[in-house]
């Protein structure tokens, strides 16, 4: 642990609370992200001085990622803290993930922020400063990124699920936060990471940045100002993707001959808009001009397939839908419906329910003691759902459907005792029919939202 003395400078408190005023409703559930570092301890101090002035519900939220060694004794530092001063604290304990594909600190930065989005609050606040900004807009630029990317943290987030996001730091230095520290006579962890210049953003901080301060020596306002620039000129570009978008796009389709309308330039931004409204991450500028071409140049009755980040994009009809990859099911698979209760498939993203409706749906007499049981597609497969016609190839009759093929294979189709009674979108087959006086059972099939 490190401590210091200083005459604490009053100029950021009195920030902090006139950013809390302008940004943070009276009452609202605030918690710190508490790492145990110098910059989130002088957060919660701030907070916990300005809670009575500006009433909060003030708790605290600690991370722990195990990665370092002392990563158990660094969450005991962060309860200990918060037992002084009386303060409510969740410690998360995570697991990382696809640290071979993102990196450690990309993976654990996922990770932190997935733990955030399931917190029980209004708002995170997380004690990024003017450093930390610069440097992520540094390290978003020598990646390639874009306009959004290089806008780097805003101040305020509101999050598509989730607490807000709070960064009432933003427009102050480190040495202003270590001077406060000193000033307290806090104590606070020092993460023996953080002098590793192996990681990018400490060698930027420790190599880099120090020799640009010789003879610029305000690059920290100069790079922030910046990443505000950016941030009004990705806004502008969303504003433009929503109006390119208002006759182009329906929920998770995407009109392939409006995106051919516009210049490869404003095609890309309504693309990339498109991605980014549905929470899929972001794609290069290369990959978005991959996806356009093969998307806008296809034939009208091409079905193109093309993936990124866990998410399929198909071409079906002149339509780009976004669709989530699908999970495998083993062949031969069986759901056997035994109550007739609530099914739910995961594999096949949905529900499966019965609701009574007399004269109407599968006659309920025929189902009493039955079989029932549901697979996907094999082939061969053969409804009669319009006794005014003859029996049909299921295959037909889902090609009239308009179905989107992708669909049409893992549609649960009913079978009792081994004859297919009924197909989602299609009907029940004329022999399983309930009569107009007769009870019936209406099955529906009721496709979770992300399906």
């Amino acid at each position: 642990m490190a401590a210091s003395r200083k005459p604490a400078p009053n100029s950021l408190l009195d920030s902090v609370a006139a950013w809390l005023t302008q940004h943070v409703a009276h009452g609202s559930r605030v918690a710190v992200g508490l790492s145990g570092g110098v910059d989130s301890v002088v957060l919660l101090d701030l907070l916990t001085q300005l809670a009575a002035s500006h009433p909060i519900q003030l708790s605290a939220i600690h991370i722990n990622h195990r990665i370092s060694p002392h990563a158990d004794a660094w969450a005991g530092a962060c309860a200990q803290l918060c037992s002084k001063r009386d303060i409510p604290l969740k410690i998360h304990t995570i697991c990382l993930d696809g640290v071979a594909q993102l990196g450690l600190e990309a993976a654990a930065r996922k990770a932190r922020y997935a733990a955030f989005t399931q917190h029980d609050c209004d708002a995170i606040a997380l004690a990024h400063h003017r450093d930390d900004q610069a440097e992520t807009l540094l390290l978003q630029l020598l990646r390639g990124a874009g306009a959004k990317g290089l806008a780097a943290m805003p101040a305020l987030r509101h999050p598509a699920c989730g607490p807000a996001l709070l960064r009432p730091l933003l427009e102050h230095d480190r040495s202003e936060i270590e001077a406060w520290a000193r000033a307290r006579q806090l104590s606070w962890i020092e993460d023996e990471s953080n002098a590793d210049t192996y990681h990018a953003r400490n060698f930027l901080r420790h190599a880099v940045l120090p020799l640009l301060a010789t003879r610029y020596p305000a690059w920290r306002t100069t790079l922030s100002r910046s990443a505000q620039n950016m941030a009004e000129a990705a806004e502008l570009l969303d504003e433009m993707a929503a109006t390119d978008a208002a006759d182009a796009m329906l929920p998770r389709r995407l009109n392939c001959a409006r995106l051919a309308e516009l210049s490869p330039t404003r095609a890309r931004n309504l693309l990339r808009y498109f991605l980014s409204q549905h929470s899929v991450p972001g794609a290069s500028r290369e990959r978005l001009a991959a996806m356009l071409t093969q998307l806008i140049a296809a034939r009208n009755d091409a079905e193109i397939l093309l993936e990124h980040a866990h998410w399929q994009l198909r071409r079906y009809r002149g339509w780009a839908y976004l669709v989530p990859m699908p999970t495998p099911i083993p062949a031969g698979q069986r759901w056997h419906w035994r109550d007739l209760a609530p099914l739910t498939l995961p594999e096949l993203s949905g529900t499966l329910q019965l609701i009574e409706r007399p004269g109407s749906g599968l006659a309920a007499a025929k189902l009493a003691g039955a079989d029932l049981h549901l697979r996907v597609r094999q082939g061969g497969e053969t409804l009669r759902p319009n006794c005014q016609r003859p029996r049909r190839s299921l295959k037909n009759l889902l090609q009239e459907s308009a179905l989107p093929p992708w669909q049409r294979d893992r549609l649960p189709l009913l079978f009792c005792n081994d004859t297919l009674v009924w197909v989602p979108g299609i009907g029940i087959d004329c022999d399983w029919q309930a009569a107009a006086d007769s009870p019936g059972l209406e099955p529906q099939w009721l496709p979770d939202n992300d399906a």
